[in-house]
């Protein structure tokens, strides 16, 4: 008896949860491409899959929130301040897709810390 596992984009729900985190770090490559390409994908298979769900809604709260913590960071670098906060986003958004999509690929949820609760998971 075989069971045949559902595939996404040609990937296992659990490989596809993994690249939903990993994606965010399109931006290194193409700017912005890390803010849309996890949405998209979260978007595309949502309603099919219940872990592709909740890996885009986590991921989603933290890019929003990243977004409004930059704006708050670009404001800030009227008084210079701001700078070292740019600096420290990126970082924690480097170390935080990679906790995440490890979490992912164990088949565990990670919740993004500091993200603020958009979408409920």
């Amino acid at each position: 008896m075989t069971t045949e596992e559902k595939m996404y984009w040609g990937l296992t729900a659990r490989t596809y949860c993994t690249l939903i985190h990993i994606s965010q770090l399109a931006s290194i490559v193409i700017p912005g491409l890390g803010l849309i390409l996890p949405i998209v994908m979260w978007i595309a298979h949502k309603d099919q899959n219940e872990d592709i769900d909740k890996h885009g809604k986590v991921t989603a709260n933290w890019l929003i929130s990243l977004v409004i913590y930059s704006i708050i960071c670009g404001i800030l670098l009227l008084i210079f301040i701001g700078a070292f906060g740019l600096m420290i986003l990126g970082i924690l958004n480097l170390i935080f897709a990679i906790i995440a999509a490890l979490k992912a690929n164990g088949g565990e949820l990670w919740h993004y810390p500091l993200s603020i609760k958009f979408f409920k998971v």
